[in-house]
């Protein structure tokens, strides 16, 4: 759905061009919701990279942690963000909710049917994958370039 899958772009970037060291795990959560539930345990640093509504102009990006995050998602772009708030919550409640979270998104133009980033989305897209590289480095997590 156009700029819904800025996140799963940039994880197919990540996975394309660089190998991450043992114990970190990057993946496209998409619609799996609950059913990510059990990759959370023993987690204590996520990174997650989404289209998030900011009320800015599109192509906006933010940075957002800890619990501006549930608040962010409140917003539903899509029916994956559903899920990904009860996948928190639920985490949460079982005492499995990570110590560190970070959620870098973009307000998207575009979230209709279709395969292209909008204009707007796609003018910040090398920004915000160098954003996640950038934060992964400070947690000291250093990916080899392919």
């Amino acid at each position: 759905m156009t700029d819904d899958g800025v996140g799963v772009r940039v994880v197919q970037r990540l996975t394309e061009e660089y190998r991450f060291p043992e114990g970190v795990t990057v993946m496209d959560g998409g619609t799996l919701g609950l059913d990510l539930l059990h990759y959370l345990e023993g987690v204590e640093r996520l990174l997650m990279v989404d289209a998030v509504e900011t009320g800015g102009p599109p192509g906006t990006v933010v940075r957002l942690a800890g619990e501006e995050i549930p608040v962010a998602l409140r917003t539903k772009l899509s029916p994956h963000q559903m899920g990904l708030q009860d996948l928190l919550a639920v985490a949460e409640l079982q005492g499995n909710r990570p110590a560190e979270m970070v959620l870098w998104g973009v307000q998207p133009e575009s979230i209709g049917l279709g395969m292209e980033l909008s204009p707007a989305v796609a003018a910040q897209f090398d920004r915000l994958a160098a954003e996640v590289l950038a934060e992964l480095a400070g947690w000291g997590v250093r990916p080899e370039p392919l």
